[in-house]
């Protein structure tokens, strides 16, 4: 615990989450219709990935920085559905030969859509795709809008994978985020997702809200382990009020310092893992994801086979990511792309037209695509093989990295890292800072840092 209080004073600085590299800050140049159809059709990867960005929420949590429509208006999903449909077979013709693998619908609230669209999605996706056998297909879904016949609905789809946005069980942690949902509503809904028979549950839980502190958080630890989810996320709270302007609700003064911040996370990560008071029984799965001892993901991380997308860690192989909706972002070949983030903008670029919008991304350079492979290999396992790198990329690692690693011996010294000629290491210990060392690596990062568009790393 010392050794982790001394990280923090001098390491917890504003950096990025790494979903991507580069982040999509750089994201900065026009990518043209012809363009994103040659990137689909070169792209070697064979399999698809598909997200659904459903904007919508039935109303305002205070601590949420996604992009989000809040509205009690249910109907102002019927033309958003059709868009995305619009969008899907305009954009998926160049990859409708690869099989899907995974399906995510993220948000936003995704059961702000009625059950019938959902319905009305799946029919669409089956008619242009084949959908693998076992793919993943996950939706997120807030408790407070969940009935049987959603669930019922969801699970004919081919659903088999539901997370749950509990973030806190205390009444007064609920209250000043605004976002009040009681034990009995979740215990209820669990009920008939267990008697459907999804196959697996994940809840998000948040560190760092206002009125935390380790009695208040060990008492939500304990209600998640009674639920006892399959897999569970911890989120670090990013207070960026200057960016996100519900957060102004929620005053300084509540919020848990950067000190307690650190002990609630350590302390989860042994209550959960059995190590401290309760019973724990789930595996550490990168730096803030938790899941059983026989989840797939606990055998892809023993086996460095972990991977880590936009929708979060995954034992799926690199696929083409094609994102549906505003604001959405796809990974196709070697090009990021981004949707339009206002809606009205969204609605305009899918207007019928003989071509795609040209849309806000990056084209990866060899350099790009070296580094994201670098930080993907620490995110997810937390160490670098030099020969795996210069095997796969045709480089010589100590010389490209000559300055990187130099830079790394600082880390070296504070004992975060383990080094040597074929590999590096972070120390289970320092995990939790995985995203200070691949900011090593980040190139654009020194252009970005000083407009304060990222959260602190603890």
């Amino acid at each position: 615990m010392n050794n982790q209080l001394h990280w923090l004073q001098k390491y917890n600085v504003n950096g990025p989450r790494y979903t991507s590299y580069p982040t999509a800050l750089e994201f900065n140049q026009k990518i043209a219709d012809n363009f994103q159809r040659a990137a689909a059709m070169a792209s070697e990867n064979k399999t698809l990935s598909l997200y659904f960005h459903v904007p919508f929420c039935h109303q305002l949590c205070f601590y949420c920085g996604c992009n989000k429509i809040v509205s009690r208006h249910q109907e102002k999903s019927v033309k958003y559905v059709e868009t995305m449909l619009q969008e899907l077979k305009r954009r998926g013709e160049a990859l409708k030969h690869k099989p899907i693998n995974q399906i995510h619908f993220g948000g936003g609230t995704p059961n702000f859509l009625r059950p019938e669209q959902f319905v009305e999605i799946f029919t669409a996706i089956q008619q242009d795709f084949d959908i693998a056998e076992n793919a993943e297909i996950s939706v997120e879904l807030d408790v407070r809008h969940v009935d049987e016949k959603l669930l019922t609905t969801l699970k004919a789809c081919g659903v088999n994978r539901l997370s749950f946005g509990i973030q806190d069980t205390n009444p007064e942690v609920q209250i000043a985020i605004n976002r009040v949902q009681s034990n009995e509503l979740v215990g209820s809904v669990l009920r008939w997702v267990r008697e459907i028979g999804f196959d697996s549950v994940n809840f998000d839980l948040i560190y760092g809200l206002p009125h935390q502190n380790k009695e208040v958080f060990e008492q939500t630890l304990k209600d998640v382990l009674m639920f006892d989810p399959d897999r569970i996320s911890l989120f670090s709270y990013a207070h960026l009020p200057a960016r996100f302007s519900s957060q102004r609700k929620i005053k300084d003064e509540w919020l848990p310092s950067a000190q307690t911040k650190l002990e609630l996370m350590l302390f989860a990560n042994d209550m959960l893992c059995g190590k401290g008071q309760g019973e724990g029984g789930y595996e550490a799965i990168g730096f803030d994801h938790f899941a059983k001892p026989t989840d797939n993901l606990v055998t892809a991380q023993n086996n460095n086979q972990l991977h880590r997308n936009f929708q979060g860690y995954t034992i799926l192989e690199d696929s083409d990511l094609l994102a549906i909706g505003a604001s959405s972002i796809s990974h196709i070949g070697n090009v990021y792309m981004q949707n339009p983030k206002k809606i009205s903008d969204y609605y305009d670029a899918y207007s019928i037209g003989e071509h795609l919008p040209e849309l806000a991304g990056r084209i990866l350079t060899h350099d790009d695509l070296i580094r994201a492979n670098v930080i993907q290999s620490l995110m997810c396992n937390f160490k670098i093989q030099f020969k795996e790198i210069e095997s796969q990329w045709g480089i010589e690692a100590s010389r490209y990295f000559k300055s990187e690693l130099q830079s790394l011996k600082t880390f070296e010294q504070d004992g975060m890292l383990e080094t040597s000629k074929e590999s590096l290491s972070i120390r289970r210990e320092a995990r939790l800072f995985v995203r200070n060392i691949c900011m090593t690596f980040d190139t654009y990062l020194a252009s970005q840092l000083n407009k304060r568009r990222y959260s602190q790393v603890v």
